[in-house]
């Protein structure tokens, strides 16, 4: 009579070892369009919060000063937060210098984490100096400021590319970014700009 040997089973076959990679790949693949979505959901965030903490900040110098942080208006004038503009940073962060500054009480109206490279935040153009080159978006594009500088509390915003005016009555302020795309108005069919308006 003949003795049958049983085999014991020493790890995983081939085909099972395709079928359990083939399933991570599938949930890999679905999952990666949803980490993307909350990124840019982040991404957005980041960019209304600090647009709403420049929005706060000039109406906090106004509560204070009883002006606008920007020398020379009598219109609205709209500026952003690249080293062009940097004055108008320093007079919002307490930091500026020169002659005749706007902020005499160096009071620090905005607050914003400082970034690197082409991150959100405050930009420095070495660690050593401390000299700020601009506040940017989390996608490395600029914020725009849209001041009343003839103070009737009236604003015409016409971001870039924008067929229509915004007229908006009662602010002072009105900041946007034009969100991941760098365009104003919608690159697809989703708009990705982000306004305080």
């Amino acid at each position: 009579m003949k003795t049958q040997s049983l085999r014991h089973k020493n790890g995983f076959t081939l085909v099972e070892l395709l079928v359990v990679i083939a399933i991570i790949a599938v949930l890999a693949g679905a999952a990666a369009p949803m980490a993307l979505s909350a990124i840019q959901k982040a991404r957005r965030t980041t960019a209304l919060n600090t647009c709403v903490a420049i929005a706060s900040a000039v109406n906090n110098y106004y509560t204070e000063y009883g002006a606008m942080p920007k020398d020379s208006m009598s219109e609205d004038t709209l500026v952003d937060t690249t080293k062009t503009n940097i004055d108008f940073l320093n007079v919002l962060l307490g930091t500026e210098t020169g002659t005749t500054p706007l902020n005499t009480r160096a009071i620090k109206f905005l607050n914003v984490k400082q970034g690197k490279g082409n991150k959100d935040g405050l930009m420095y153009a070495s660690g050593s100096t401390g000299t700020i080159t601009g506040l940017y978006d989390p996608w490395g594009g600029r914020y725009f400021v849209m001041l009343d500088g003839d103070y009737d509390e009236k604003i015409e915003v016409q971001p870039a590319a924008a067929t229509e005016k915004t007229i908006l009555n009662g602010r002072r302020v009105a900041v946007w970014s034009n969100g991941a795309d760098g365009t104003s108005g919608s690159g697809g069919k989703i708009p990705d700009d982000v306004k305080t308006w």
